[in-house]
């Protein structure tokens, strides 16, 4: 099987290892990955912040990146919602994209029909739902199936996990007190699990947990779920 990556835009910029630690995943499945180079931008900023007209031609180039590929793989459940949500109404190419983007555990579970990759991190985790994965996506238990399968590790449940963690995208802008006081009851809740790691789907989340954490000089740390399981014995995730 071929696929597409979708990489998305923070974790190109800012969160690399988390596309490398992807592309070792599928690949260890025996999945080929191309990484189209014309992708960019999906418009979800632009589109929640109220200018769709601009989000459009976003909307068509992701389309034409991606173009003749049956399955686009993302480690973004936000990204994924974006496109599967939304692109219908952004122009017949950009519909057309929308069912064949899959999020990372739902291409796992559901297409390769897996839910041990292989995988080794000896440590306590506790997993955090974003928002778009939990409430638009609906990724269920996915994540929990992935993270039991992985040997070595302790997965214990994170009170309030339903609760947003504040960051919502321009919504941490716009409403910075709100923003900061909602990521520091998450991470109380999260502290309280005796947890090592906070796990999410969504680097915007945990981007916006970890600066919270490291403000408090909190010992818990936030690491993508796709480094969790593309860890193995031989080549530990740090």
């Amino acid at each position: 099987m071929r696929v597409a990556l979708f990489v998305t835009c923070v974790n190109d910029a800012l969160y690399p290892a988390t596309g490398v630690a992807t592309v070792r995943i599928l690949e260890r499945l025996g999945v080929e990955v191309d990484f189209p180079a014309g992708q960019t931008c999906c418009g979800q900023p632009q589109f929640n912040t109220g200018y769709r007209k601009e989000a459009a031609p976003l909307a068509r180039r992701l389309a034409e990146a991606f173009h003749g590929y049956e399955h686009v793989v993302t480690p973004s459940a936000s990204c994924a919602a974006m496109v599967r949500t939304h692109y219908a109404g952004l122009g017949p190419e950009a519909a057309a994209l929308a069912p064949r983007v899959l999020e990372l555990t739902e291409f796992l579970v559901d297409v390769l029909g897996v839910t041990d990759v292989g995988a080794y991190f000896p440590h306590t985790v506790t997993y955090h739902p974003s928002c778009h994965g939990l409430r638009l996506l609906g990724l269920g238990d996915r994540p929990h199936r992935l993270l039991r399968a992985v040997k070595g590790l302790e997965l214990v449940e994170l009170p309030g996990a339903e609760e947003c963690c504040g960051f919502g995208g321009t919504f941490a802008v716009k409403n910075p007190d709100v923003s900061a006081a909602m990521g520091r009851d998450k991470i109380a809740h999260a502290a309280g699990t005796g947890a090592d790691v906070l796990c999410g789907a969504d680097n915007s989340c945990l981007m916006h947990l970890g600066g919270i954490l490291r403000r408090a000089d909190a010992p818990l740390r936030t690491l993508h779920l796709a480094e969790i399981l593309a860890s193995t014995e031989t080549e530990p995730t740090p």
